[in-house]
C-alpha cells in the first residue's frame, strides 16, 4: 500500500521580506500587507479540508503582524523558524546568523509556547555554518535545500567545495532535510518584481502551475510506493482570489489521487520510522 504524503509549507514574511531587499516605500510594503487579507482565506480553506500545513515565520513578521501570526497558531498548524529579518543567512557571517536565528526562536516561542523544530531559511540561501548552528540550537529538521524530491535525508556538514578541485563531501549529521525546490514555489510563478537585479516577471497562469504541481505528485505515485512533497507558498502570493481557486482545485485533486497531509515535523516523524539509519546523499554520490 502506497503511502504518499504532501506537506503544505506557508512562509509568512508580510513586509519582512521587501524590507530586506530595502524596499520601503508605501507601495512596496503594501504588497507585504496583503498578508493580513491572505492568512484568513487560507485558515478557512484548510479548516474546511482540515488540513493542518507548517508556516515559517520570521520574527519580524510575528512581532509586526500579530493579530496575522495569532490566528495561525490559534488554528493549530505548526510554526518554524524564518529567521528575524528575511535576510539570506548566507549574507550574514556566523554571529550575524546565530543571533538571527536565536532571536526567531524567542519570537516563535513567545507566539507557540514552545521552541520550533523546523527551519527554513530566508531565500533558502544557507551558509556553511547553518547546519551546526542548527543542531547547536536543538533544530530537528532543516528545508531549505533541493538534493532530493521526494525523499527526506540527512543534511551534511563539512562539505569542502572549491572551483578547481573536486568536491570532498563532509559528514551526514543528524539534522533531517526536508527538500524543496523552486519548482514548487509560488513566488517565482506568480510575483512580479523590479529590482536592480532586473525583472522578475511572474504573473504566470494559475491553473498552468496548477497542472505542473499536481504532474509533479503523479509522478511520484507512479515510481514511488513512498514520498513526501513538499509545496512552498506565500500567502500575500498565493491569497490573491484566482490563486486561491488553484489551490482548492490542487487541494481537491491531491486528495483524489491518495494525499496524505501533514506537517513537516509530523512527516520527519514518518521518515525516521521508515529509514531509521537515515537516507544519505553522501553515499550515493561516493
Amino acid at each position: 500500500m502506497a503511502d504518499l504524503m504532501v506537506c503544505l509549507s506557508f512562509d509568512l514574511d508580510n513586509a519582512a521580506a521587501t524590507i530586506a531587499r530595502n524596499q520601503m516605500s508605501p507601495s512596496a510594503i503594501s504588497r507585504g500587507d496583503f498578508g493580513i487579507v491572505a492568512v484568513p482565506r487560507i485558515l478557512r480553506l484548510l479548516a474546511e479540508r482540515r488540513i493542518a500545513a507548517t508556516w515559517f515565520i520570521p520574527g519580524h513578521t510575528i512581532e509586526s503582524y500579530p493579530a496575522c501570526v495569532a490566528a495561525v497558531h490559534a488554528a493549530g498548524h505548526e510554526i518554524g523558524n524564518h529567521g528575524w529579518t528575511h535576510r539570506p543567512p548566507a549574507s550574514l557571517g556566523r554571529d550575524g546568523e546565530a543571533a538571527e536565528l536565536a532571536s526567531g526562536c524567542v519570537a516563535v516561542e513567545a507566539l507557540t509556547g514552545r521552541r520550533p523544530r523546523g527551519y527554513r531559511a530566508p531565500g533558502w540561501e544557507l551558509s556553511p555554518h547553518t547546519v551546526d548552528l542548527l543542531l547547536d540550537a536543538g533544530f530537528v529538521y532543516d528545508s531549505s535545500m533541493m538534493g532530493q524530491d521526494y525523499i527526506p535525508y540527512q543534511a551534511r556538514t563539512g562539505d569542502r567545495v572549491t572551483l578547481l578541485d573536486p568536491m570532498e563531501f563532509g559528514q551526514d549529521s543528524p539534522l533531517v532535510e526536508m527538500p524543496v525546490h523552486w519548482s514548487l514555489n509560488d513566488f517565482p510563478h506568480f510575483e512580479f518584481m523590479r529590482s536592480e537585479a532586473g525583472i522578475l516577471p511572474g504573473l504566470m497562469n494559475a491553473g498552468l502551475v496548477m497542472e505542473n504541481w499536481l504532474d509533479e505528485f503523479r509522478y511520484m505515485k507512479r515510481h514511488f510506493d513512498w514520498g513526501v512533497l513538499t509545496y512552498t507558498l506565500h500567502p500575500h502570493v498565493i491569497g490573491r482570489g484566482h490563486r486561491m481557486l488553484m489551490l482548492e482545485h490542487l487541494l481537491e485533486a491531491l486528495a483524489r489521487e491518495g494525499a496524505r497531509f501533514l506537517t513537516l515535523e509530523d512527516a520527519v516523524g514518518e521518515y525516521r520510522r521508515k529509514f531509521p539509519d537515515g537516507v544519505s546523499l553522501r553515499g550515493q554520490a561516493e
